[in-house]
């Protein structure tokens, strides 16, 4: 249930009220969203589910894509929490962020069940 105030004769509801935690998790859904705005990092975050953990030179062959442009998504896809990586002798091997991935999951789900 949103909290409801009333500005000006208007109903505001706290999604829209500046510097509110509702605000923050707004921004927080923008921000991902942003990263996730591209098809060839959602073709990655899709191999990387059906296989759990895969190396880098595997991604970039079952996508025939440039090993460049996939380290490159794989980064941006690091870097905001929805892949993990570790060394495993000469290879990079990739997995889900599963704790990034599910509070993403909750934050969307909260923005359409309140």
């Amino acid at each position: 249930m949103f909290f409801v105030i009333m500005c000006n004769g208007y109903m505001i509801n706290k999604c829209c009220q500046k510097n509110s935690k509702k605000q923050k998790e707004l921004q927080d859904i923008k921000n991902d969203l942003d990263v996730l705005n591209d098809v060839n990092r959602l073709r990655i975050l899709c191999l990387l589910r059906e296989h759990n953990e895969i190396c880098v030179c595997e991604i970039f062959k079952a996508l025939k894509l440039p090993q460049n442009l996939v380290s490159y998504h794989l980064g941006k896809l690091k870097e905001a929490g929805f892949v993990e990586s570790k060394k495993r002798g000469a290879n990079v091997m990739y997995k889900p962020g599963k704790i990034k991935i599910k509070n993403f999951q909750f934050l969307i789900n909260n923005l359409f069940n309140q």
